[in-house]
């Protein structure tokens, strides 16, 4: 017996005096062995700096200045990972159980380098190969000499990881996907079987971004699986939740939802600062949806449903994330409101002529913000059983709108509008300064309500079809208007003009109480600088016809144009023909007849009766001079020659002597 405690006592001698002896021994010797273990165990150069202090137990621990791990071989030159300060502490009594339960890992300042290339990763590690290979004949499936089976590992956790003010870069393939810094971080997987629970915040413009991630199946995730995954990230702005399935790669598939109390600070604090959202489109946002994110960046939502600002809407949409993204997206929604989507969008300053003010009774000076075209390429489709926009509504419409480069078109299949329908595309580009122009066809739009909301004209209605092809350039308004040309054509039913009353004004003595009503109405136009030019309307009424014929300035808003009215009954001659002139601004034009015309009229009518009343008492003295009644100017030459040849026979009988 006394043998046996001998020899434990020598034993806690011996450990004692080890133990000692790395306590007494320097720092810069005891980072010299930790290092030389580390690469015999990982083949990477570990570099310690400053004292470096060592703890048994219970937990088997160190604490060091400056450090830097170095990356894999085929990797970066960069160290995988470098710290100001590292303290590392391992429960000893479990490492002599052959399982690795690591109580803590604290960095400060450190920086974190992962890489993924041809589906290896950085952070795998593996003891180097020693020793020759087997080269020799023989076997070739026998087992080298000395060589063994691996010996099964234990089981590694980690109660609580926690880095301070870290950057974290993740480059894949040999380009970076991520680099952040000022991250703080901390995370806990305290049991194999246990969730591993992470939660950091970074800084961001406006506040920061708390990320709180739970992982239910480490193990299987770190072998590449594709496992669970609970997401949820706040910040300034708004937040999102994922609760789904991942892989190692970052590609996820499963439920996700985004609300925004500010979606403008939201997309700031993603670095998308000095986008405008219009109100309207989501500047409050609620957007949920099953959705897929693969590696490549791209990402589908399904079952989607939107609620922006007052706004829902339901579909599908395909996002490739780029600069700018590429949206595809059908969606559906039952009144759309955007009356307010311009509202605080461009200065009211710096337009031309008015400085930012819109001027009275015309278009507006203020400066068009057309700096959304170029948010996002894409094609969107719409069905809407209404669409609200300043000034005017749509009825239910199909509508497509692709996105190219900042250049819009937006195609209607059709769409409602004005009581009637429009198919056609309308295009608005802003590659090179602001364009906008179309190609459109209308049938059974109500004239009125068209005239009405979009130049203050109230006197013309009916149920109208037309063509109408167009093209303007500018930053404003007025300069769009101003620069319009095209062409385009009018087909009116029955209406009504009110403000005059052709049959009064043609003396039938019968008006319709200030209005005219016609049978139909036809036009073709042309449009340069702004100015509408017509010269063939035609406007059919009961009892008259009418011509027409002039200017309207559509960048202007005035008009000078002038109706004919002709009768096709005789009147009883109780009327004349009389020129209507509407001439003026679209909001008070005056309508008058034209004098001028009447006076042109009378003078050509005096002028044929002075020039009958001529004719008239030339024939008369004719037919006295030739003993005739002569009627017309034909009567004249064959009087005359009827009158010649009874003279030469008259004559010839005096010659002859038979007088």
């Amino acid at each position: 017996m006394k043998w046996l405690i001998r020899i434990l006592f020598i034993l806690v001698a011996v450990a004692g005096l080890v133990i000692g002896a790395l306590l007494l021994m320097p720092g810069d010797k005891l980072g010299k062995i930790l290092a030389e273990q580390v690469k015999a165990q990982t083949g990477r150069e570990l570099t310690l700096s400053g004292d470096v202090r060592l703890s048994f137990w219970p937990v088997l621990g160190m604490e060091t200045g400056p450090v830097t791990f170095g990356n894999a071989p085929w990797a970066s030159s960069e160290p995988m990972l470098s710290a100001q300060s590292l303290a590392v502490g391992v429960d000893a009594s479990a490492l002599l159980a052959g399982d690795v339960r690591i109580r803590r890992v604290v960095a400060e300042d450190p920086v974190l380098r992962l890489e993924l290339s041809q589906g290896r990763g950085n952070w795998e590690m593996s003891a180097p190969q020693t020793g020759a290979s087997n080269t020799g004949s023989g076997n070739a499936d026998a087992p080298a000499p000395n060589s063994a089976a691996p010996a099964e590992t234990g089981t590694v956790t980690l109660d609580q990881l926690e880095l301070s003010n870290a950057r974290l870069v993740y480059v894949e393939n040999g380009v970076p996907q991520m680099d952040f810094s000022g991250v703080d971080l901390k995370a806990s997987w305290p049991d194999v079987t246990a969730p591993m629970k992470m939660s950091a915040s970074m800084p961001v413009p406006g506040g920061a971004v708390e990320v709180d991630l739970e992982i239910p199946d480490l193990p299987a995730f770190s072998s590449g699986a594709v496992t669970p995954l609970v997401l949820g990230l706040t910040a300034p702005g708004g937040e999102i939740s994922f609760d789904g399935r991942v892989n190692l790669a970052g590609e996820m598939d499963g439920k996700t939802h985004v609300r925004t109390t500010n979606t403008d600070a939201m997309l700031a604090a993603f670095g998308q600062g000095g986008v405008s959202v219009p109100m309207g489109l989501g500047r409050v946002a609620d957007v949920s949806g099953h959705m897929t994110y693969t590696k490549d960046g791209r990402i589908s939502l399904r079952d989607m449903r939107a609620v922006l600002d007052q706004n829902s809407f339901d579909g599908a949409a395909d996002i490739v994330i780029a600069s700018p993204p590429k949206i595809t997206a059908r969606l559906s929604t039952g009144d759309l409101d955007l009356t307010q989507a311009t509202a605080g969008s461009a200065p009211n300053s710096g337009g031309t002529g008015g400085g930012g003010k819109q001027a009275p009774e015309g278009w507006s000076q203020a400066p068009i913000d057309a700096s959304p075209l170029s948010l996002a390429n894409g094609t969107i489709r719409l069905k809407a059983s209404s669409i609200a926009i300043p000034d005017m509504t749509f009825g239910p419409s199909d509508l497509s709108l692709s996105l190219d480069r900042s250049r819009a078109v937006l195609k209607m299949e059709p769409a409602t509008l004005f009581s009637g329908k429009l198919t056609g595309e309308v295009v608005a580009n802003n590659r090179n300064g602001l364009s906008v122009g179309g190609n459109l066809t209308a049938t059974g739009i109500d004239l009125k309500q068209a005239l009405t909301t979009l130049g203050g004209v109230e006197r013309l209605s009916g149920t109208a079809s037309g063509t109408l092809q167009f093209l303007g350039v500018g930053q404003t308004e007025a300069q769009i208007m101003r620069s319009l040309s095209g062409k385009g054509s009018l087909d009116v039913g029955k209406g009504v003009i009110s403000g005059f009353d052709l049959d009064r004004l043609m003396g039938r003595g019968e008006g319709s109480g200030g209005t005219t009503v016609f049978n139909s109405l036809t036009a073709t136009y042309t449009i340069q600088d702004g100015n509408l030019t017509n010269n063939d309307l035609l406007m059919q009424l009961d009892n008259f016809r009418a011509d027409g014929s002039g200017r309207v300035g559509l960048g202007a808003r005035d008009i000078d144009y002038v109706f004919t009215p002709v009768a096709l009954r005789a009147n009883g001659g109780n009327g004349i023909a009389v020129p209507v002139r509407i001439k003026g601004p679209w909001s008070d034009p005056s309508i008058k007849p034209d004098l001028s015309k009447v006076i042109e009229a009378a003078t050509e009518e005096k002028l044929k009766e002075l020039e009958q009343d001529a004719k008239d008492k030339a024939l008369k003295k004719a037919g006295e001079e030739l003993n005739t009644t002569i009627s017309d100017s034909e009567q004249v030459e064959d009087a005359l020659k009827q009158k010649l040849e009874d003279e030469a026979k008259k004559g010839l009988l005096k010659l002859l002597g038979r007088d």
